[in-house]
C-alpha cells in the first residue's frame, strides 16, 4: 500500500511543518481535491509536492496527511463543534505522574495537570465536542455510523495514522488527523498550536455540513412505529389494518432511507410534511412487492415471520400488496409541492414499476427452470429489480429535493450499477453460506457464469451444481465482477456535484460492502 522502506516521520522543525501545510492547503484548492481521495493518488501528490519544495523524501507521509486533512476540511470546518469528536491518544500522558485511570473506553483523565491533556480536553468540551482518550480508529468510526457525531479531529502516532486511512476512507468518516511529533508508545507530544487551531476552526456552510445516516435512520424507524403511521391511515377496515402491520415490520428500511438522504441532500429547506410520506410512499411499494414476491416464490417467513399469505390467506395477501400501492400514490398526490414535481414523480414510479415486473417475470422463469440466462441477462435481471427498487427510492427523494436533471441521470446510473453489486453479494454470500435446504436456483448469478462458461447443463443436485462452480473458479470471477461494479459504483458517485449526498452514498457503500474485497 504504501513504500515500507520510507521512515514515517514528522519534521521537528515548526517552519518546516507550516511550510509544507500551507503548499498542502494551497495544492488541494488548486485541484479541488475531494474526499476520500485515493491513497495512490495521495502518494503521488505528495511525492511530487515534496520534490518541488526540494524537501526531503522522508515527509512524503506526513504531507500525504495533510493533504487527506485538506481534502477534508471544508466538511470537518462546517460540522458544528457539539457534531464532533476530539480522538487523543493514550500516550500524550504522562506515565510516571499521571493519576488518569482507565475505564472501557479509554482514558479517563484526572485534571491532575501532569500533561497537555486535561488543557487540551476542557477546551474542547468548552467549545462543545465529544472528546475521547484512547487508541485507534474503531470507536470513532463507530460513533460516526451510530449517528452520535459527524466528524473527527484525531491525534495519532504517523503509524496509525496510516493504519487508519482504508477504514476510515471505506466509512467516509470526515477526518483531520494531527500526527505526534515521533512515535512511541509513552510521554509523546503533539503540536499544540497547530492542535488548537483546528480544534477552534469553524466555518459554517450548509453546502458542506455532512448528512447523519444514522440520524435519518432513526428518525425514519421512529415514524414507522404505530402512533407516527396512524396520522396517515384511518379507515381502521381489515386491509388497513393488515396493511399497517407488515409496514411496521422491520428489515433495514434501506429504501426508504435513500429517499430520504437524497430529499435531504438536495433540498433547501427540508420538510416533515415531505420527509415522512417520501418514507412512507416508498415502504408502500416496496412492501407491496415483497407481498406479492412472496406469493410467487411460495415463501413461508419474511423476518422470520409468517408471510402475509401464510398467515391471512393467499387472496386478503393480494388485495393487501394492492391496498399498499393504490396508498402509496394517494400520499404522493397529496404532497404539499408543485403540480409538475408531482408529475415527474409519478413517471419515474411508474418507469420503474414497469421494469421491477418484467425482471420480476424473467426472475420467475429462471427459478422455475424454464430460462437459463447468460452473463449479459441476468445483470439486466439485477438492474430491472434490485437497480430499479433502489433508483425509484434514490430519485423520488432527490426530485422532491429539486435536483437537477443532470444529477438525476448520475443517480439513476449509480442506482443501476448498485443493485447489480447488491444482488452478486447476496448471491455470493448465500453460496458461502451452504444451506442444507439451498437450490441451485438461489444462485442466479453463478447459474450465468456458468451458462457462459460451460454451456447450459442439467444439474441434478446442488452438489453436482457445486462442483463445477470449483471447476471453473465461478465464485472467484463472481467476486472479481462485484469488486468492478463497487469501483463503478464509487467512480459515478464522484461525477455528482451535490458532495452531502456523494460522502452519505459512499458511506452507505462502505457499510453494505464491508467485507467485499475491491
Amino acid at each position: 500500500m504504501t513504500n515500507s522502506k520510507r521512515i514515517l516521520k514528522v519534521p521537528e522543525d515548526s517552519t518546516l511543518r507550516n511550510q509544507l501545510r500551507e503548499a498542502s492547503y494551497r495544492l488541494a484548492l488548486q485541484l479541488n481535491l475531494l474526499p476520500p481521495t485515493p491513497f495512490e493518488q495521495l502518494e503521488q501528490l505528495a511525492t511530487n509536492l515534496v520534490t518541488q519544495l526540494g524537501i526531503s523524501e522522508d515527509y512524503i507521509d506526513f504531507t500525504m496527511v495533510l493533504l487527506g486533512n485538506e481534502s477534508w476540511r471544508k466538511i470537518v470546518a462546517a460540522t458544528p463543534f457539539n457534531r464532533r469528536l476530539l480522538l487523543l491518544p493514550q500516550c500524550l500522558k504522562d506515565n510516571v505522574r499521571c493519576k488518569g485511570v482507565f475505564d472501557a473506553l479509554g482514558l479517563n483523565c484526572a485534571a491532575c495537570k501532569a500533561c497537555p491533556v486535561d488543557d487540551i480536553l476542557l477546551e474542547a468540551e468548552k467549545l462543545g465536542y465529544a472528546t475521547l482518550v484512547a487508541e485507534g480508529t474503531t470507536v470513532a468510526i463507530g460513533l460516526v455510523e451510530e449517528g452520535s457525531i459527524d466528524a473527527v479531529i484525531g491525534v495519532s502516532c504517523m503509524p496509525v495514522l496510516q493504519r487508519s486511512f482504508e477504514p476510515v476512507s471505506n466509512a467516509a468518516v470526515p477526518v483531520i488527523g494531527l500526527p505526534l511529533m515521533y512515535d512511541g508508545c509513552e510521554n509523546t507530544k503533539i503540536d499544540l498550536p497547530w492542535l488548537y487551531n483546528e480544534v477552534r476552526y469553524f466555518n459554517p456552510d450548509s453546502l458542506w455540513q455532512p448528512i447523519s445516516i444514522s440520524a435519518i435512520k432513526n428518525k425514519v424507524s421512529v415514524f414507522f412505529e404505530q402512533s407516527p403511521l396512524d396520522e396517515y391511515f384511518g379507515e381502521n377496515h381489515y386491509t388497513e389494518h393488515i396493511a399497517k402491520e407488515y409496514l411496521q415490520i422491520g428489515g433495514q428500511r434501506l429504501r426508504p432511507i435513500i429517499a430520504a438522504l437524497s430529499y435531504v441532500a438536495y433540498s433547501d429547506c427540508v420538510s416533515d410534511t415531505v420527509f415522512y410520506p417520501l418514507a412512507l410512499i416508498v415502504e408502500c411499494f416496496h412492501k407491496a412487492s415483497l407481498i406479492h414476491d412472496d406469493i410467487e416464490d411460495n415463501a413461508d417467513l419474511r423476518y422470520r415471520i409468517p408471510t402475509a399469505h401464510i398467515k391471512y390467506g393467499m387472496a386478503q395477501a393480494i388485495n393487501t400488496g394492492d391496498y399498499l400501492i393504490g396508498k402509496g400514490y394517494e400520499l404522493l398526490t397529496q404532497l404539499p409541492v408543485k403540480h409538475a414535481v408531482i408529475v415527474k414523480c409519478l413517471k419515474r414510479i411508474s418507469e420503474s414499476h414497469l421494469k421491477l415486473t418484467q425482471g420480476q417475470g424473467a426472475d420467475l422463469l429462471v427459478r422455475q427452470g424454464l430460462y437459463k440466462p447468460g452473463l449479459a441477462e441476468i445483470i439486466k435481471i439485477f438492474e430491472n429489480k434490485t437497480g430499479e427498487a433502489i433508483k425509484v427510492a434514490l430519485l423520488l427523494g432527490a426530485i422532491l429535493g429539486d435536483a437537477d436533471d443532470s444529477e438525476l441521470q448520475i443517480l439513476h446510473k449509480f442506482a443501476d450499477l448498485f443493485g447489480v453489486a447488491y444482488q452478486i453479494r447476496d448471491d455470493l454470500n448465500e453460496y458461502k453460506a451452504a444451506e442444507p435446504d439451498e437450490q441451485i436456483s438461489d444462485f442466479p448469478f453463478l447459474m450465468a457464469l456458468l451458462h457462459d462458461a460451460i454451456g447450459e447443463q442439467a444439474y441434478t443436485n446442488t452438489a453436482n451444481f457445486r462442483l463445477k462452480v470449483s471447476e471453473q473458479a465461478a465464485d472467484q470471477k463472481a467476486g472479481e465482477i462485484l469488486s468492478g461494479y463497487i469501483q463503478r459504483c464509487y467512480a459515478t458517485l464522484d461525477e455528482l456535484s451535490n458532495q452531502k449526498l456523494r460522502l452519505s452514498l459512499y458511506s452507505l457503500l462502505g457499510k453494505i460492502f464491508k467485507n467485499s474485497k475491491i
